[in-house]
């Protein structure tokens, strides 16, 4: 059939609460313009990330039942090991509540000051980990990468010369780790192919460098190597997961991503010294190494999640429905990365927004409009998120300002996205009214969480 359907069916819903462009206007302004500071209940179609946002399943919420909340030793904690290490292949398996706490245990026992992290492109929580650890966060992106409009299948790709320039310029005592991340969610959502993460465990490896995947959305870059690489056609996304890893050293994990849970996530590795490093840190801050800071039910609910997450009629669903938006929104003129990425359609808000130079944040600027047009709430990835050196303050534009219409999985139908693409197209009309703006609040670190703006 040429349509896709959800292949899930709906049994519980959540009433959404609507409102005016007015009602909008006066909600944003209260909050200094920061769509993280908005009430959820003030938003219509909330697309601010992927992030433990997803619909769990019924065998899911059945899993949850089954949790064991016995301190040490849990029953849930075996069998989410045992899930994690049937995909990952990994020796250790560190739980943690979240992604960046697994970052942030890796990191605080790999990297020192003076250190430096190369990466295809680093997100804001693994650029802020490596930075507050006195390491600096070096992104890495392909050549391809560099046109939002480009179709190249692999534009999540690392550059390898770039990347053997940068050893050979810093040397390899000064690389504590090279990270992947997978897919690359700051370059677009786009994917990494598997002979790039060949090649940049095959450099790795020669210079003695650990080289880590991010792994939170590990099943949709699979189903990309699928559908895209020569040679993986008729392999299952589980057996490309495996090999993906197989490359690597270790990997972290946001659980709240390609594992449908609501919270959780892990660090994995196959260094039993490094390993014990990390554990001692685990409890220190996290909680004891077999629930490390997670409830027995998290721990259920991950380990049904990647599962399902490898079903291959998701996984075509997931990819086709997220390429529906970016396609419909390409064909009504609006700037937009492409191809689509996994999880997420990304805005190309300098062409969006040509008028507004970077430094007056024109990711920022749309993503207030759209939530003023429909209620739509995304998140800017550009130089707010990127544009400041939190060391020396220095300030200047992203490599691009994108707006991420973060998508969260079974969660939203059809018809919701039809009212995403209207929103957007509307504001899109009338875009030559639309200004930039200025920063009025931010913290040291991680500013657009938290910083307020005005209109410039």
């Amino acid at each position: 059939m040429k349509t896709i359907i959800e292949p899930f069916r709906i049994k519980t819903v959540e009433p959404i609460k609507m409102t005016t462009p007015e009602e909008r206007q006066g909600l944003i302004e209260r909050v200094g313009f920061n769509l993280f500071k908005l009430p959820a209940e003030d938003v219509i179609i909330d697309l601010l990330t992927d992030s433990g946002t997803s619909a769990m399943s019924a065998a899911q919420w059945g899993a949850l039942m089954q949790g064991d909340e016995s301190y040490a030793g849990a029953r849930s904690w075996y069998r989410f090991e045992r899930a994690v290490k049937e995909i990952f292949g990994f020796e250790h398996v560190i739980p943690t509540h979240q992604g960046r706490a697994a970052e942030r245990i890796l990191f605080s026992v790999l990297v020192s000051p003076g250190h430096v992290v190369p990466s295809n492109t680093h997100f804001d929580t693994t650029r802020a980990n490596i930075e507050f650890a006195g390491g600096r966060a070096v992104d890495l992106p392909s050549p391809e990468a560099a046109d939002p409009a480009s179709r190249a299948p692999f534009k999540g790709d690392m550059d390898v010369r770039a990347l053997e320039a940068l050893i050979a310029e810093v040397g390899p005592e000064r690389i504590p780790v090279i990270m992947l991340t997978v897919t690359n969610n700051s370059g677009g959502g786009q994917p990494v192919s598997m002979a790039n993460i060949k090649a940049v465990s095959r450099i790795a490896r020669t210079h003695g460098i650990p080289f880590y995947i991010d792994a939170c959305r590990f099943a949709e870059n699979a189903w990309f190597i699928k559908q895209r690489e020569p040679g993986y056609a008729d392999k299952t996304p589980r057996e490309i997961a495996r090999e993906m890893f197989s490359y690597a050293d270790g990997a972290t994990m946001s659980a709240k991503k390609d594992a449908f849970a609501n919270i959780g996530g892990f660090l994995v590795t196959n260094d039993g010294d490094l390993a014990a490093q990390e554990r001692d840190l685990l409890i220190l801050t996290e909680g004891f190494p077999t629930y490390g800071g997670l409830a027995g039910r998290d721990l259920e609910a991950i380990a049904v999640g990647l599962d399902e997450v490898l079903e291959e009629d998701y996984l075509n669903y997931r990819i086709v429905s997220t390429a529906y938006v970016a396609n419909k929104l390409d064909e009504a003129g609006v700037p937009v990365m492409l191809p689509a990425g996994g999880h997420a359609v990304y805005l190309d808000a300098r062409r969006f927004l040509p008028h507004v130079p970077p430094l007056a944040y024109p990711g920022q600027a749309l993503s207030v409009e759209l939530y003023v047009e429909g209620g739509v709430r995304g998140v800017e990835i550009g130089t707010v998120m990127f544009g400041k050196d939190p060391h020396t303050g220095e300030e200047k534009p992203a490599h691009w300002d994108l707006v991420r219409l973060a998508i969260p999985r079974r969660v939203y139908t059809q018809s919701h996205m039809d009212y995403v693409v209207e929103a957007v197209a509307q504001v899109y009309e009338r875009r030559e009214e639309i200004g930039g703006m200025r920063i009025v609040r931010e913290p040291r670190f991680l500013r657009h969480f938290s910083a307020e703006f005005a209109w410039a």
